[in-house]
């Protein structure tokens, strides 16, 4: 995911180079302006915003500063938003591809997780359920903890964390609920004690893990 998402900052780097390539400068009854190709430059806007957000946050300073920079002012021309948008679209590119963001860490985490998760299905359909539960467990608790030290939530047992992250309002009681139950199966893998869950139940864990990932920690 990282490498892909470098390679879109890159490719839209490019981008930004054939649209200045495209700069014409024009006269009007106000004197000479500088225009770029406007359908290039908004196309390349609105995939540049997508970009930060998912690689910066919804709320960062980047994205933050790209908007604030594309809103038109008076007499401006569309050289002159590009000017703007240009070089906050590559802080946004350095900082990601130098690893300067929190955000980058989630990333990395994620692909981790994502890897371990392809580990246990893997051992479940090689007929492992419990060494599946086990794993995909792990990866559960990490996420938690993970949660609960973005939200200044001391470190704890598994049923502890979950209960104070619900208290917290960084989810729902009914995630909750099935935080517990998926965490029974992983207690009950993790003491031999296979017979009390079937392979159905294991391949729905590693689903539900997987989904709370996606909610939570990217």
């Amino acid at each position: 995911m990282i490498k892909k998402l470098s390679r879109r900052f890159d490719d839209l780097a490019d981008e930004v180079l054939r649209i200045a390539e495209t700069k014409v400068t024009k006269r009007s009854d106000f004197g000479n302006y500088d225009q770029v190709n406007e359908e290039m430059f908004d196309e390349w806007k609105v995939k540049a915003k997508s970009l930060i957000v998912k690689t910066c946050g919804n709320d960062g300073e980047h994205i933050k500063a790209f908007v604030k920079a594309e809103v038109p002012i008076t007499m401006d021309d569309s050289y002159s938003i590009f000017k703007r948008v240009k070089p906050v679209f590559m802080a946004a590119k350095d900082d990601f591809q130098g690893g300067f963001l929190s955000s980058v860490k989630n990333l990395v985490q994620a692909e981790l997780f994502d890897s371990e998760l392809e580990q246990a299905t893997e051992l479940l359909s090689n007929g492992y359920k419990g060494p599946a539960a086990v794993v995909a467990g792990v990866v559960l608790e990490t996420t938690l903890r993970d949660l609960c030290s973005d939200n200044s939530i001391p470190h704890a047992k598994l049923d502890k964390m979950n209960s104070d992250l619900a208290k917290a309002s960084v989810y729902n009681k009914l995630q909750q609920k099935r935080i517990t139950a998926l965490a029974d199966i992983r207690n009950s893998a993790a003491h031999g004690d296979w017979t009390s869950f079937n392979d159905d139940e294991v391949k729905e864990m590693i689903r539900d893990v997987e989904r709370f990932l996606s909610n939570h920690l990217v």
